[in-house]
């Protein structure tokens, strides 16, 4: 059950904890490997006879060239590779901070280590279309989000518990002919596949990755990074252009929803919890030119996109975010202090990729834009009923940099009318609570290719009404708006 009492003693600054307990639950997926981890890749090890044998020398020489830090790792990933096993490891390292507004001002590190190993059946023992994933996390550092800022849309995807974890462990299997449909089970993380916008994958803050909807509305925050949840997908392509995806999994990614962070309810990622409900997703999505399609090497090329629509629903249960179970607002001094229950929640997104502008004489100079909207009507039981995400991205800003992107994006938050005015009921029963609304930012970032593995991301976010208008317990007004600057850097071993 999510029934979350409300005491009418609850003062601003509580309401401002909560605000920033929420933060601490809205997650996306971290950077995604910047490279598949494909054993029998040369591009592990570079040219032929690069990787040494027994020296340092032809190591030190080749890792400029290498897709992968560390090569085949001294013959570890070939011979991995004769299993059909493969092998990534992946740093995200970046230090953030607010100049402006907030709670209070400073920087901070925060870091992700990443591990995926799958195994191939093909490959392992002849068994055609099947594979099995294992990867974990190790999350370390502190969240600026929850230190300092207070936001809604926290500023860094990987913001997480300071935590060694398991994220993910599920089989796929490929059915029919040209593979058209797969099936996976297990533990799965949603934001690897449903709602994803392939442009916004560039960018640091969280909402970029899971929306601002699913994060703050379903149990736990929703079944994605660092949290995951058993389940079952179907993916099927009847054709090149269309895919369907469907799922259905627990309804919580923790065992307690009455616990505030979710992650110390699953703290090890493998309480395997299924005594929630049911979260049910399906997404269609439409690309064009589809893969395979034939081109003219005349003509124009195509501006290729990727449309995707989708609907989510949960299945559980939902504490009002006004009344409570006899009816009277959860802030008039008279309350029982026990929110009413709905059943059930859910919310349609769309994502859009488009490319705008293709340069005719450079093939990987391309301009791009994105979206992604979700809304719901259920404004009764979700702190918010709105979310956005927009923006743009150029691919090889400058001339020979290919393996650069430049990109400007936004998101924008919209607090549910319940929550507003549960609000102004606390401050019409004598403890004044500035009314939620909205929340946007902004961001400006440039990931920039040192070397194959290596890539460093200086990024600027600005943050206009933080929180939704929430107030600093430090200064009793509203949180000022904040302006962070940091830098991230990726590795992949």
């Amino acid at each position: 059950m999510n029934m979350i009492p409300r005491m009418q003693s609850l003062l601003p600054l509580a309401a401002s904890v909560a605000v920033g307990l929420l933060s601490s639950s809205a997650m996306a997926a971290p950077p995604p490997m910047t490279m598949s981890i494909d054993a029998d890749n040369p591009a592990f090890s570079g040219p032929a006879g690069a990787t040494p044998k027994g020296g340092q020398v032809g190591f030190i020489d080749s890792i400029s060239r290498r897709n992968a830090m560390l090569g085949d790792m001294w013959g570890v990933r070939p011979w991995l590779g004769q299993y059909g096993i493969t092998l990534g490891l992946q740093e995200t390292s970046e230090v953030l901070g607010n100049l402006t507004g907030g709670t209070r001002k400073g920087f901070e590190y925060d870091g992700l280590t990443q591990a995926v190993m799958q195994l191939d059946t093909q490959r392992a023992f002849g068994w055609y279309g099947g594979t099995f994933n294992v990867s974990g996390l190790q999350i370390h550092g502190r969240n600026l989000s929850a230190d300092n800022l207070g936001s809604l849309q926290t500023a860094s995807g990987i913001e997480a518990d300071d935590k060694t974890r398991l994220w993910e462990l599920w089989y796929q299997q490929k059915f029919l002919d040209q593979d058209r449909m797969d099936v996976k089970i297990g533990q799965q993380s949603l934001d690897q596949e449903f709602m994803v916008s392939q442009n916004a994958n560039y960018f640091v803050n969280t909402m970029f990755g899971w929306p601002m909807v699913p994060s703050a509305d379903l149990p736990g925050g929703g079944p994605a990074y660092p949290l995951s949840a058993l389940g079952v997908r179907m993916r099927a392509k009847p054709n090149d252009a269309l895919t369907f995806l469907a799922g259905v999994y627990n309804g919580s990614p923790a065992s307690d929803n009455n616990n505030p962070d979710s992650q110390h309810a699953n703290p090890s990622g493998t309480t395997f919890p299924l005594n929630g409900g049911v979260l049910a997703i399906a997404e269609v999505q439409y690309a064009y030119p589809a893969l395979g399609s034939m081109v003219s090497a005349d003509g124009p090329q195509p501006l290729s996109r990727l449309y995707k629509l989708g609907i989510w629903y949960n299945s559980e249960s939902f504490a009002d975010e006004q009344y409570d179970t006899t009816g009277r607002s959860l802030a008039d001094p008279g309350t029982n202090g026990v929110a009413k229950s709905h059943r059930g929640n859910y919310a349609i997104y769309a994502v859009a990729d488009q490319m705008l502008w293709h340069s005719e004489n450079v093939d990987d100079r391309t301009l791009n834009f994105f979206t992604r909207i979700m809304g719901t009507p259920l404004t009764d039981r979700n702190l918010i009923d709105f979310s956005l995400n927009a923006g743009f991205t150029l691919h090889e800003p400058f001339i020979g940099r290919d393996d650069d992107t430049i990109g400007i994006g936004m998101g924008y938050a919209h607090v549910s009318n319940s929550v507003g005015a549960f609000d102004r009921a606390q401050t019409f029963f004598g403890t004044y609570t500035p009314v939620q609304t909205g929340e946007t930012f902004i961001e400006a970032t440039y990931q920039y290719q040192l070397m194959p593995w290596w890539q460093l991301q200086p990024d600027f976010q600005y943050v206009i009404n933080p929180g939704a208008g929430i107030l600093n317990p430090n200064t009793g007004g509203k949180v000022g708006n904040e302006a962070v600057l940091g830098i991230r850097t990726n590795i992949l071993f």
